[in-house]
């Protein structure tokens, strides 16, 4: 080959890899996810190719499939680390989460905190037509949420504080917690008990529990939420026994656990 020839870019060229590329770049532009008709489209491949690429990369994952709708995301090979730490946590969680879902027939939550703030990375909702859900990639505040509450268990006191001073502490309802003292005080009651609260805090009528999650490298937390007709206060024990069973098995402390230990043969739900 010609030094002439060599200079255009084109000459190297390798069509494979061209197609690879354009899939990635499918899936860079497709947060929501795309199918594999998608992927025909985009690439020209016949669909049975198309198939292959996506299988070969799914299982180097650089991309991930949802079972349940057979469409592809951006996997965790693509992530920056801590986007691949949550995104392995949250595939982990899922079917206990499922578990939890279907035992208590309330959402269940994932939340993190980013920044100052709690955003919601899984919700597994409840499929009753009145529930209290989030949704996946909403933010809020620490002083008045359960995961909040749980996740600052975590973390050091200087940072708690600066968190409350910074993004300040604005009253959602009449029951609130509003200074920085109280939510201190609040703070020492969730660490004794070993869950967290929100008894009509952030949303009149609502109740939520939640519990952190320790040794998974992230500040983390899952709860479950419902109206609080449905969830009364002799049912938050019971609810917060299984969601440390459930974080337990995430942050690999317990033994022997499974995520049909969570739901087993037996237990009631806690709506009433």
């Amino acid at each position: 080959m010609s030094r002439e020839k060599g200079a255009d870019s084109t000459a190297y060229s390798i069509r494979a890899v061209e197609r690879v590329c354009d899939l990635l770049d499918l899936a860079q532009r497709s947060p929501d996810g795309f199918s594999p008709n998608e992927v025909v489209e985009a690439t020209g491949l016949p669909k049975s190719s198309a198939f292959r690429y996506l299988a070969t990369l799914e299982a180097r994952r650089y991309l991930q499939r949802d079972e349940s709708t057979g469409s592809f995301r951006v996997g965790p090979s693509l992530l920056p680390l801590p986007g691949r730490q949550l995104d392995v946590l949250a595939a982990r969680a899922r079917p206990l989460l499922e578990a939890l879902r279907d035992r208590f027939e309330e959402t269940i939550n994932l939340a993190m905190l980013d920044g100052d703030r709690v955003v919601y990375v899984e919700i597994i909702e409840s499929q009753k037509s009145m529930r209290l859900a989030a949704r996946r990639g909403d933010r809020d505040h620490v002083h008045c949420t359960a995961v909040g509450k749980a996740i600052a268990t975590l973390l050091p006191l200087e940072q708690v504080r600066s968190i409350l001073e910074h993004e300040g502490m604005p009253a959602k309802t009449d029951v609130t917690i509003t200074d920085i003292d109280s939510f201190l005080h609040e703070l020492g009651a969730t660490r004794t008990r070993g869950y967290a609260l929100d008894n009509g805090e952030n949303e009149e009528d609502g109740r939520c529990v939640a519990v952190p999650l320790r040794d998974v490298g992230l500040p983390t937390a899952i709860s479950l939420s419902a109206p609080a007709s449905r969830f009364p206060m002799n049912a938050v024990e019971q609810v917060a026994e299984a969601l440390r069973g459930a974080a337990a098995e995430l942050s690999g402390t317990a033994a022997g656990g499974s995520a049909s230990r969570v739901g087993g043969p037996g237990t009631t739900a806690a709506a009433s």
